[in-house]
């Protein structure tokens, strides 16, 4: 099921950023084979049985330094449309996978390749993770409060939104290019890129003079007393996002404010002083009564859960927009379709769970994969 519905990807694995690509073409149906490495922990922080970005996959373990496991690949890939990595530049060259080396045997193939930097410049062949790469573009530098030092919202925007999306985007263009001239092409996704890509509606309002101000005095990054959060009685937190007048009116409204005691809602002058009458309101009632508050209203006021509770909220639990495999809860398949219906995610494998199942329907007899398996080909 799902719209991608025979298109065969091969992954091998890595960290993060690309398995995160994959998963969401997994989600909406494509058929994914990853190569495991031989002897990699079924309970490793990337292979584990509930690791929810190896979800809805088959996998074979290849040993990758062994001739004929190349040959096995390549035989694999003679019958994918699309084969992810996301090793440092260079590196599937020297192992003879390269873009040149696969599209010899597949001229449709999509090749997407998952870096930090990006296949070229000066610091394509430097280590990095999600911090560096927004760190780099000028997003991390507006990231965190006023007065104090840019924090990194955890590796959300450079490994997953900036990385392994733009990336499945990127798959999802090439493929649909393919269906006009019948070749394949090489994707080259870099988390920078997709850092920079994230900020541009930011880099906008910077051009237009309306960004300005230090980290944390903007209209989006709490500077506003109406985009910004506030702590309640019982400790927990608000989200409070009333940009437009009609939703900040009701917002005055539900705090049980007259608009006509307030600064107008755009004079930046008054807003650290509205900031604490806010905070005071808020401060004086628990969650739950400004849940219920605001529950059906248009003041773009929203409680902030705990994931815990984000699991058991009825306005989740109504769309269903999470599942539980293996004791581990996490969100379904996205976004949702009329007629090609995405199914339910899928159980990740162990390594090597479907090492058979994949070689024979590559057309290998059980005699050859027994002769490539004593050959040391699968580990």
């Amino acid at each position: 099921m799902g719209p991608l519905k025979g298109i065969k990807v091969i992954e091998i694995a890595s960290l993060a950023p690309a398995p995160h690509g994959t998963t969401i073409l997994a989600d909406l149906g494509a058929d994914v084979t990853i190569i495991d490495r031989p002897g990699a922990a079924p309970g490793g922080a990337n292979s584990g049985a509930g690791n929810p970005v190896r979800r809805n996959r088959k996998s074979i373990t290849l040993d990758l330094k062994n001739p004929e496991a190349i040959e096995l690949l390549k035989k694999l890939v003679e019958q994918a449309d699309v084969f992810v990595e996301g090793f440092r530049p260079g590196v599937t060259e020297r192992l003879g996978l390269g873009p040149e080396d696969l599209a010899a045997r597949n001229p449709r193939l999509v090749y997407a390749r998952m870096t930090g930097w990006g296949q070229t410049g000066q610091m394509s062949q430097m280590a990095g993770h999600d911090m560096n790469y927004i760190a780099m573009t000028g997003v991390l530098h507006m990231l965190g409060k006023a007065g104090d030092k840019p924090q990194p919202p955890a590796n959300l925007i450079g490994d997953f939104g900036g990385g392994g999306m733009l990336m499945a985007l990127g798959i999802l263009a090439a493929l649909v290019e393919r269906a006009t001239s019948g070749k394949g092409q090489t994707v080259d996704a870099a988390m920078v890129d997709g850092a920079a890509q994230l900020a541009n509606f930011i880099f906008g309002m910077r051009g237009a003079g309306a960004w300005n101000e230090p980290r944390g005095e903007n209209l989006l990054d709490g500077g506003a007393p109406f985009y910004q959060v506030y702590e309640t009685a019982d400790g927990g937190y608000m989200s409070v996002g009333a940009i437009e007048p009609q939703f900040y009116a009701l917002l005055i409204k539900g705090l049980g404010l007259d608009a006509a005691d307030l600064p107008q809602q755009l004079d930046r002058a008054h807003w650290g002083e509205t900031k604490e009458k806010f905070a005071a309101i808020f401060a004086s009632k628990p969650r739950d009564h400004w849940e219920k508050t605001f529950m059906g209203t248009d003041a773009c006021v929203a409680p902030i859960l705990s994931p815990e509770e984000a699991f058991v909220h009825p306005a989740n639990t109504e769309r269903g927009v999470f599942t539980e495999i293996n004791g581990i809860n996490q969100p379904v398949g996205a976004p949702r379709f009329s007629r090609t219906v995405n199914d339910l995610p899928k159980a990740p494998p162990a390594p090597g769970d479907n090492s058979d199942e994949i070689l024979a329907a590559a057309g290998l007899s059980a005699e050859d994969i027994a002769k490539v398996r004593e050959a040391g080909a699968l580990g």
